[in-house]
């Protein structure tokens, strides 16, 4: 049980890290506008799918936890 304590620690500070940097403006540029992201708008409707930029996101979240197993 104490490794399931740790890991939430360290999931949540890592959340808290993406959220501010999120809320700052730093990721807001790029993310979920990258090439591969589905957005389509017609009349007063929108509909947008952020395919690549979830790719990403689990690669990402893959590697870390791929890190923390070790």
């Amino acid at each position: 049980m104490p490794e399931l304590g740790k890991l939430l620690v360290i999931v949540g500070f890592v959340i808290v890290i993406l959220g501010i940097l999120l809320w700052t403006g730093i990721g807001a540029g790029w993310l979920g506008r990258l090439p591969g992201d589905v957005r389509i708008e017609r009349g007063n409707s929108a509909f947008y799918f952020p395919v690549v930029t979830c790719i990403i996101i689990s690669i990402v979240l893959s590697l870390i936890f791929s890190l923390f197993r070790r």
